[in-house]
C-alpha cells in the first residue's frame, strides 16, 4: 500500500525527515479533533468504532511501532505479528478509557516514536520486517513511519465523520 484511496494519503509524500513533527503533532490535532464531538463513546453506525476508540486504537499503534522499530534494529528481516486491533479494543474496553489520559498516552508514544525515528539514518530506514497488514509484506522503517502517520490521518477522517454525524444529527 503506498496511496488510501479513501482519505487520499500518499506514502511518498512523507519524507524521512518530517516523520518525528508529523508524529508530535498527533496529540494537538486530535484534541482538536475530539473537542469538535458531542459524544466521545458514541459509534456512529454498528461495527464501526467511536471516536474514543479510534483515539485509543492510534495511541496503541504508535506503541506496537515502536515495538517494531525496535525490532527490526536489532533482528534481520523480523515478522511483525498483527496488534489484534479489534481484539485490543474489547480486552482493554478502548470505550471506558478517560480521554484526557488517553491524549496524554497518545503524546507520550508519539513523543517516543518520534524521537526513535529521529535519530535513524539512511541504512537503518532502508532496514525491513515482514509487515501483516493488508497482506504480509516485507516493508522498510521508512515505510513503517509513513504508515504510522496515515494511520494517525485516517483515523482523524473517521472521527471528523463520526463528528459530522452527530452534529446531523445521524446517530
Amino acid at each position: 500500500m503506498d496511496r488510501c484511496d479513501e482519505c487520499t494519503f500518499v506514502y511518498a509524500s512523507v519524507s524521512a525527515q518530517e516523520l518525528p513533527g508529523l508524529l508530535r503533532e498527533l496529540r494537538a490535532r486530535y484534541a482538536a479533533a475530539l473537542s469538535a464531538v458531542p459524544d466521545l463513546r458514541r459509534r456512529p453506525a454498528p461495527g464501526v468504532w467511536s471516536p474514543l476508540e479510534y483515539t485509543c486504537h492510534v495511541r496503541d499503534v504508535l506503541r506496537v511501532q515502536g515495538e517494531r522499530l525496535a525490532l527490526a534494529l536489532t533482528v534481520e528481516a523480523p515478522e511483525f505479528t498483527p496488534m489484534g486491533r479489534d481484539e485490543r479494543a474489547v480486552a482493554d474496553a478502548y470505550n471506558e478509557q478517560d480521554p484526557a489520559v488517553v491524549l496524554d498516552e497518545l503524546a507520550v508514544a508519539a513523543d517516543d516514536l518520534a524521537a526513535r525515528f529521529g535519530v535513524l539514518g539512511p541504512s537503518e530506514l532502508a532496514r525491513t520486517g515482514g509487515y501483516p497488514w493488508p497482506q504480509p509484506q516485507a516493508r522498510t522503517l521508512l515505510w513503517l513511519g509513513q504508515h504510522t502517520i496515515h494511520e494517525g490521518e485516517h483515523h482523524l477522517l473517521d472521527i471528523r465523520r463520526a463528528a459530522r454525524a452527530q452534529a446531523a444529527g445521524q446517530v
